[in-house]
């Protein structure tokens, strides 16, 4: 568990991204979602602000559970339209010095080779500050354009997961030996061929020989992110994650779900406490806790309900137009993302969800809860859940973009600094401003073993 409070922004490269309606708010910047300025602003406040990194989210497909059709999606701007994230990093690092960046890429549709060389080529665009935040995709409009009848099913997306990541470790950290290199000009050797490795994978999902068409950046792999909730997910995430994001609402979920990844990741043999886990946090902030509470107001009945149904079918599988409104949610396995499933059903065994409630929740966070108070009230409790619950940093969402972003870094993180809970950022690299230590992977991690 660290001694700060880490922050990580959680954002999208699109119009919406958790906050269904909240584009319709006065003021509201979303739609600048296009251009650069925007996003190199958003880097400088985030950086103004003590944060570690911005974690952008990603999709493939379009929300089409909702009433079996994208025409709710489409008119109310639920993550559509959207753009890839990975093309803003090398802007925003330009023009910041520690910041880090969390790219959200998914394995089920693309190829480790090419994607290795995508990551080595930002890591050492940025000196060392990206991350990769490892998904599988989930919707089934995803899977149709992209060549296959039908979505894959959630054990085979996660086999085929966990054999993407052994490729591209090998390609990171086994391939070129950490001397190869060597630019001598006098000899005209710029890298030593016996300091270059194949790999020769041989797998159920893919056959890569190697070796890696990029000299080792600085931190190699890229610091591991990953949310597993179901079954699968965790030990997905147990064998592989550094910093886990939480989806679950309440502390009674998140603790649980801290302590059974622990212990998962000390049976792969690996130290339970260089997890970091970052629940993600809707904080709603101003100047009075009276101001606080009626921006509160505001921005829920600004909450697009039908959008938020839409967002949520397409997380659950499920199309919730079907539903009574007062229906309770059961829980169900769902092939779709099993943690917003189990932040309703389970996270809370003491309380039923009904569809009405679950969107009026959902409307500002989606899963996550929200810390409504002036800035010593909002430090207050970002500092206690790090203290009791055990985690060690949050992902901050928006609500009002760029407001939401603002009123953070302008009212709660001077109160943060005053007390000493922001990390220094004196690291070279992102895995030292997590970690405290060097750039590479630990040894007890199963890349390097």
């Amino acid at each position: 568990m660290s001694d700060y409070v880490h922050l990580n922004l959680f954002t999208m490269n699109a119009v919406e991204h958790v906050s269904p309606g909240s584009w319709r708010h006065p003021g509201d910047r979303s739609a600048e979602y296009t251009d650069r300025e925007y996003w190199t602003e958003v880097a400088r406040t985030a950086e103004r602000g003590g944060f570690d990194a911005v974690f952008f989210a990603d999709v493939r497909g379009v929300y089409d559970v909702y009433g079996d059709d994208r025409e709710t999606a489409v008119e109310r701007a639920v993550q559509t339209p959207a753009n890839d994230p990975t093309y803003l990093v090398p802007a925003m690092a330009e023009v910041t010095d520690e910041l880090g960046f969390a790219v959200t890429r998914s394995t089920t549709y693309q190829h480790p080779y090419e994607l290795a060389r995508q990551f080595s080529t930002l890591d050492h665009l940025t000196d060392g500050r990206v991350a990769f935040n490892v998904v599988t995709s989930y919707l089934e409009s995803a899977a149709i354009n992209l060549g296959l009848d039908e979505r894959m099913d959630k054990q085979t997306r996660y086999d085929r997961a966990d054999e993407f990541l052994d490729v591209c470790y090998a390609l990171w950290e086994d391939s070129w030996d950490e001397d190869a290199v060597v630019r001598d000009a006098d000899r005209g050797v710029y890298t030593e061929p016996d300091g270059v490795h194949r790999i020769d994978h041989e797998g159920e999902f893919f056959d890569v020989p190697g070796p890696h068409g990029c000299e080792p950046s600085p931190q190699r792999t890229p610091v591991v992110f990953q949310a597993g909730s179901s079954e699968r997910g965790r030990e997905f995430a147990a064998r592989n994650a550094e910093a886990v994001f939480c989806s679950q609402p309440t502390e009674e979920g998140v603790r649980e779900y801290v302590e059974d990844l622990r212990e998962r990741a000390a049976d792969y043999g690996r130290d339970p406490d260089r997890l970091a886990f970052f629940p993600g946090i809707v904080p709603v902030v101003g100047e009075t806790t009276a101001a606080a509470e009626a921006k509160y107001e505001r921005l829920r009945n600004g909450v697009d309900v039908e959008a938020t149904l839409a967002l949520l079918s397409g997380f659950l599988d499920m199309d919730l137009s079907e539903l009574d409104p007062d229906q309770k949610i059961d829980h169900i396995e769902t092939d779709a993302i099993q943690g917003t499933m189990n932040a309703f059903t389970q996270s809370d065994p003491d309380r039923e969800w009904t569809v009405r409630e679950v969107a009026e929740f959902s409307g500002l966070g989606t899963t996550s809860p929200v810390v409504v108070g002036d800035p010593t009230e909002v430090a207050d409790e970002l500092q206690r859940w790090v203290a009791e619950v055990g985690v060690d940093g949050f992902n901050v969402k928006e609500v009002v973009r760029t407001g939401s972003l603002d009123d953070f870094v302008e009212l709660v993180t001077p109160e943060l600094r005053e007390r000493g809970l922001l990390p220094p950022h004196d690291a070279d690299t992102l895995r030292g401003t997590l970690f405290g230590d060097g750039p590479r992977l630990p040894e007890t991690h199963p890349a390097r073993r």
